[in-house]
């Protein structure tokens, strides 16, 4: 095995844990509490949310280098969108504690794990 393919496997099924474990845990969260949890969905998947969306950058990388086929401005803008909705939710800590918190990761863990 050539370790380009090695690394791509490692990265895509690291990213493939991670976001199933936010889901599973989002959506386990709101069947045992209900309406409860959707108020520190933040608090209890926030740094695995953090923690792949910084890997994700890696994917830029990707396509520069030639190790993913793919168009790179599209790839870019969806990155960079998503580096400023995260960051934008860290630093207000108002909106931690939003039910949109929880659609918004929901949503971005569905999309990742379809892609």
């Amino acid at each position: 095995f050539s370790f380009r393919l090695v690394y791509i496997f490692s990265y895509n099924l690291f990213q493939f844990c991670g976001h199933t474990w936010i889901l599973a845990n989002t959506i386990a969260r709101f069947l045992t509490f209900g309406q409860d949890a959707l108020a520190d969905t933040f608090y209890s998947v926030g740094f695995v949310m953090s923690l792949c969306q910084l890997l994700s950058n890696l994917e830029i990388y990707h396509i520069t280098d030639g190790i993913e086929k793919a168009r790179l401005l599209p790839r870019f803008i969806q990155v960079m969108e998503k580096n400023i909705l995260l960051i934008m939710v860290i630093m207000l800590e108002e909106i931690q504690s939003k039910h949109v918190v929880c659609v918004q990761f929901f949503l971005w863990n569905t999309l990742d794990l379809l892609r």
